[in-house]
């Protein structure tokens, strides 16, 4: 009976270590497989006391890389077994594991590297009971094909290689710009389909992998996975084929040489190099030059690198600016920036016919791969030529013949067929590219006077206002090239009707931006234009997804895109990569990116950076508002009025920059209790802002006219004054559509509820308010709901509102609203929220609260040194702990 009941008991446990906890079904999930090379020869040439330690700090490499990427390790002995969401997440980590074993090894003088295999696909999981695990059972069990289907490409790879699989590679490769600019610079490659032992369909395997660090080399067959080769292709068959086509082979290549190609995608990039002008005449040299880069630029297909991006990579080489680029230096140019070939176009005269031809060079080994020519007769045969030969190239290239006629609008009616004003048109060109605006205007000028129908010229002209900041008088510019819109090619027409939006409906213009953006993603001025106009509506981080694309290597203005993106990133807080972005703004050689970095250090209250930061600056044509921000946020009063009083002498009169260049004063006059000459003050700016809102042609300057005038109302609001803003609301219902425009339709929200406040209707107000509160809301918005709950006696509420304020500096800095006119409000406010939220803690006896938020308050500003009035707070405060 006791031998029974034994029985019973070893079956009981045994059925509980093997007791399971189902899975819900089959799952898609992303499997990574690694194997660490020679781990076992590795330990015996180290020892054991080395090669543990080495083997702790690789599983720390492993702990870090699975928290960063998301993945879930399942089991591990001389290799991983891991699970991933998403491909690219497992793609993430075994580039990094890649580095990081390399980076272990160095540090000890061994070669340390793995092998992988990533893969896509259906996997049963289950846990297993806690008694099996207590015994060396995993906790999760894994199964399914896509198991061995990781383990098979795992195997194959060669040391330092990551191998994927046929779902796991287009799912990982269009998600690759995630990874950031390493992304971008990643190398996949195809080595064709391979059989699997145990797998009866035939498997395409990919590499994928950093320069430098990946062998990139096809991997050797093995006993479980091996090249799918036809029977045709094997050695014995093979050896009979050659003897049998030897003679056949020798006498076709002298009747038929083979046409070399190159491996081009789409959307892949080219190196347009100087025309080369055999005929003559000089005026085809420039003109002709443009024309083919117009033309070719029409493709959705090809991508063409900027002549200004080209030039810059000319400096970096240590070139002269005038190198011309020819085979070899447009090789190295395309090596250098990624493009996948290089074009070469010439005219020439041959027979009394004007000849127009281009050749595909492939950049690594400089040999032509193709090469396309077409002829006509004179001069003006030209333009039809260069379409002939570049619909030819892009054929070549592999694109569709579909997209080649739907985008391609011919030259002559493209641009236009007067080649002097096509000349002069290609010299304003590189005029703009080197910074000469007014030089730029005038030749396109001349170009619009030669030939009146010139689209292009008009847009060249709109560019060349508004770079020198007079969109107002570019407009002009603006009606003449839409009424030859019909002329444009596609993208140029999307491009010129979001231009028209942003001067004529502003409220329109980022969703034309967000829209060409997508259609064009490689056309990056669309992509920083959306980026910039969701910084104007305080949309942080949707603006960044748009900002960091702009920022590629093959945009020629990518410095200015890092600016943007440092921008956004400080209005969202993230001060690292803010000022990283500064820093690759080249902020640090004096450009205008080291206004906006110096005030990333300042709000990080680190201002000795911060002033040596902007002493780096150099002399530039915008005058910024952000120093006065920074000497108040000191509380260096004087040294505030002395810059605000020094902005109103830089701009340029009766400008936009002039009307809000005089608010900063406003500020600093308040602030210093001269409460009756900040009203006068403000009062001007309302009444000329105004004034220009209701008279100017130029929306876009309107809402920014209003933007001004409603900040002036807030400010004389704050002083205590109730006619200025009554008058602004009552003139500004002139334009009731640009009233709808953000972001001056929530800071109008603003304006509004304030009066409803100063009127007895505090919940009013703070409904009203409250509406506008979406993440995007100014942040004036919390400033006035701190006032309406301090006034409908919602202490909580009003704390609440104190303490967003004193802890979004970044924010404050960030907001553009009027060019940054009402900056140096925002960032005095986040100091005086310390003293707020004193005086409300000690409303309600919280004396200890209290004293810590005054002590803060005090930090920032001396108060030996602090205004008269904010002195006579202080002072009250201190009365009431005692």
């Amino acid at each position: 009976m006791a031998i029974a009941d034994g029985a019973i008991k070893e079956e009981a446990r045994m059925n509980a270590l093997l007791a399971r906890v189902p899975s819900d079904g089959p799952q898609l999930r992303t499997i990574l497989l690694t194997d660490l090379v020679d781990s076992t020869a590795l330990i015996e040439r180290l020892g054991d006391v080395p090669a543990s330690e080495l083997f702790r700090e690789h599983d720390h490499l492993v702990l870090t890389l699975q928290q960063q990427w998301r993945g879930r390790l399942i089991d591990r002995s001389d290799g991983l077994l891991l699970l991933f969401e998403r491909p690219i997440d497992g793609l993430g980590f075994a580039l990094d594991y890649t580095r990081g074993l390399r980076d272990i090894g160095k540090s000890r003088q061994i070669d340390l590297q793995a092998r992988a295999g990533l893969h896509v696909g259906e996997l049963l999981t289950w846990k297993n009971s806690d008694a099996a695990v207590q015994v060396g059972a995993k906790p999760l069990e894994v199964e399914g094909l896509a198991k061995p289907m990781a383990a098979r490409l795992m195997m194959l790879a060669r040391p330092g290689q990551i191998l994927l699989s046929a779902v796991a590679e287009p799912l990982a490769r269009r998600a690759a710009r995630e990874l950031g600019e390493r992304g971008q610079n990643l190398l996949w490659k195809s080595y064709g389909r391979w059989r699997f032992k145990g797998v009866p369909e035939t498997q395409e395997v990919y590499e994928v992998g950093e320069v430098g660090i990946a062998p990139l080399r096809a991997p050797g067959n093995n006993p479980k996975a091996w090249r799918d080769i036809p029977l045709w292709r094997r050695p014995a068959a093979l050896a009979a084929e050659v003897m049998l086509l030897a003679g056949l082979g020798i006498g076709a290549w002298f009747v038929t040489k083979p046409q070399p190609a190159i491996a081009f995608a789409e959307r892949d990039w080219v190196v347009v190099g100087d025309l080369r002008n055999l005929t003559g005449q000089s005026v085809l040299d420039d003109s002709l030059s443009q024309a083919f880069r117009i033309s070719l630029e029409q493709s959705r297909y090809v991508n063409v690198l900027s002549d200004m991006k080209a030039r810059d990579t000319l400096a970096r080489m240590q070139r002269q600016p005038g190198t011309p680029l020819d085979r070899a230096i447009a090789s190295e140019i395309a090596l250098r920036d990624g493009a996948r070939a290089v074009i070469l176009p010439t005219v020439s005269e041959v027979g009394g016919r004007v000849r127009v031809s281009a050749e595909v060079i492939d950049p690594h080994t400089q040999t032509t791969v193709y090469a396309e020519s077409a002829d006509g007769t004179g001069a003006g045969s030209a333009l039809d030529s260069i379409d002939k030969v570049t619909a030819s190239l892009r054929g070549k290239l592999g694109e569709a013949l579909a997209s080649i006629e739907k985008d391609s609008e011919p030259l002559p009616q493209v641009i236009t067929k007067n080649l002097d004003a096509l000349r002069a048109y290609a010299l304003g060109q590189k005029s703009y590219a080197n910074s000469r605006y007014e030089e730029a205007q005038g030749f396109y000028a001349r170009a619009t006077q030669l030939d009146p129908k010139f689209a292009l010229a008009y847009v060249g002209q709109l560019r060349s206002r508004n770079a020198v900041s007079d969109l107002d008088g570019g407009a002009q510019y603006l009606r003449q090239a839409l009424a030859l819109r019909d002329s444009l090619p596609p993208r140029d027409q999307m491009y010129l009707e979001a231009w028209a939006a942003e001067v004529d409906s502003p409220g329109n213009a980022l969703e034309k931006w967000q829209q060409m953006a997508s259609m064009y993603p490689d056309f990056f001025r669309a992509s920083a234009n959306a980026g910039y106009a969701l910084h104007a509506r305080n949309r942080f981080e949707e603006g960044l997804s748009f900002a960091r694309r702009a920022t590629s290597p093959k945009n020629e203005f990518s410095t200015l895109s890092w600016d943007l993106v440092g921008r956004l990133a400080l209005g969202a807080e993230r001060y690292g990569e803010a000022e990283q972005a500064f820093l690759k703004a080249d902020a640090n050689k004096g450009t205008p990116a080291a206004i906006r970095l110096a005030v990333t250090y300042a709000a990080r209250r680190q201002f000795e950076v911060a002033e040596k930061t902007w002493r780096q600056l150099a002399p530039i044509s915008d005058i910024p508002f952000d120093a006065v921000s920074i000497y108040l946020d000191q509380g260096r009063w004087e040294e505030a009025r002395k810059e605000a009083e020094r902005l109103k002498l830089q701009v340029r009169p009766r400008s936009l920059s002039a009307r809000a260049a005089q608010y900063p004063l406003a500020v600093v006059e308040w602030i210093q209790g001269e409460k009756d000459s900040s009203l006068s003050t403000l009062n001007k700016i309302a009444d000329e802002s105004i004034s220009a809102a209701l008279a100017s042609d130029v929306n876009s300057d309107a809402v920014s006219d209003m933007y001004i005038a409603i900040s002036a109302g807030i400010l004389a609001q704050r002083i205590g004054d109730t006619n200025l803003p009554s008058r602004i609301m009552e003139k500004l219902q002139g334009r009731p559509d640009l009233l709808e425009t953000q972001p001056t339709k929530s800071l109008y929200v603003v304006l509004e509820a304030n009066d409803l406040r100063m009127a007895g209707k505090a919940n009013e107000a703070i409904a009203r308010l409250q509406a506008v509160i979406d993440g995007s809301e100014p942040f004036q918005a919390h400033t006035a709901l701190l006032d309406a709950y301090r006034t409908a006696g919602d202490s909580k509420n009003a704390l609440a509102e104190a303490t967003w304020i004193t802890i979004h500096r970044g924010r404050a800095y960030s907001e553009l609203g009027c060019g940054w006119c009402q900056q140096a409000l925002n960032v005095a406010d986040t100091t005086l929220g310390h003293l707020l939220t004193a005086e409300l803690l000690a409303s309600e006896g919280r004396s200890t609260d209290a004293r810590s938020e005054l002590r803060k308050f005090d930090q920032q500003w001396k108060t030996a040194e602090l205004p008269n009035h904010l002195r006579v707070r202080r002072a009250a405060l201190l009365a009431t702990f005692n």
